[in-house]
């Protein structure tokens, strides 16, 4: 909602540079979405990593209070 609202003072202020970010929007989108798949991706292992560190001390009942 906050955007929405930046985006209507700067169409207020400077139309064709707000109009300009309009049409930008989608393709800066679409160039930065390989860079969060590979973000998910690396989270994805890392989650992995952790579960494997901490699967011994689970089975022996490390987290259990």
């Amino acid at each position: 909602m906050l955007s929405f609202i930046l985006w209507l003072a700067l169409l207020l202020v400077c139309w064709p540079l707000a109009l300009l970010a309009l049409l930008l929007y989608p393709v800066v989108w679409l160039l930065l979405l390989p860079f969060r798949l590979i973000g998910v991706g690396v989270d994805a292992v890392f989650e992995l990593l952790r579960a494997v560190v901490m699967l011994p001390a689970r089975v022996l009942g490390g987290g259990r209070r």
